[in-house]
C-alpha cells in the first residue's frame, strides 16, 4: 500500500511541476477557473457540469502528455530531426483538437444561457 502512496506523491509532484513551470498550463488553468466561475454563475445543469469538467480535464490532461512528449523528444536529441518534429506536431495537434472541440461544446452550453441572461434581464 505504501507504494501506492509513493506513486500518488510522484504524480502530485508532476502535476505541481506542470502548473508551475509550463506557460500553457498557467493559461489553461486561468481559462479553467474562468469557465468554472461562468458555469456557477449561469447555473448550468448537472449534465452540462459533467461536460464542462470533462472538457477541461481532457485539454489539461492532453497538454500534460504533450509536455511530457516534448521533454522526452528534447532529451533524445536537442537537434532538429524530421521524425521528432512529426511526433511533437501530432502531440500538439491532439491538444488543439481537444481544445477546439471543447470550445464548440462550451459555445453550445454557454451562448444560449448568456443571450437569455442579456436579453431577458429581470
Amino acid at each position: 500500500m505504501t507504494s501506492f502512496f509513493i506513486a500518488v506523491k510522484y504524480a502530485a509532484i508532476g502535476i505541481y511541476t506542470f502548473f508551475i513551470q509550463e506557460r500553457n498550463a498557467k493559461i489553461q488553468f486561468f481559462i479553467a477557473i474562468l469557465t468554472l466561475f461562468l458555469s456557477w454563475w449561469l447555473h448550468i445543469s448537472n449534465i452540462e457540469w459533467i461536460l464542462v469538467l470533462l472538457c477541461m480535464m481532457l485539454v489539461i490532461g492532453l497538454e500534460m502528455m504533450n509536455t511530457a512528449i516534448e521533454k522526452i523528444c528534447n532529451h533524445i536529441t536537442p537537434d532538429f530531426h524530421p521524425n521528432i518534429k512529426i511526433i511533437k506536431d501530432i502531440a500538439a495537434g491532439a491538444v488543439l483538437w481537444a481544445a477546439c472541440c471543447s470550445v464548440i461544446i462550451g459555445c453550445i452550453i454557454f451562448i444560449p444561457k448568456i443571450t437569455h441572461y442579456i436579453f431577458n434581464w429581470e
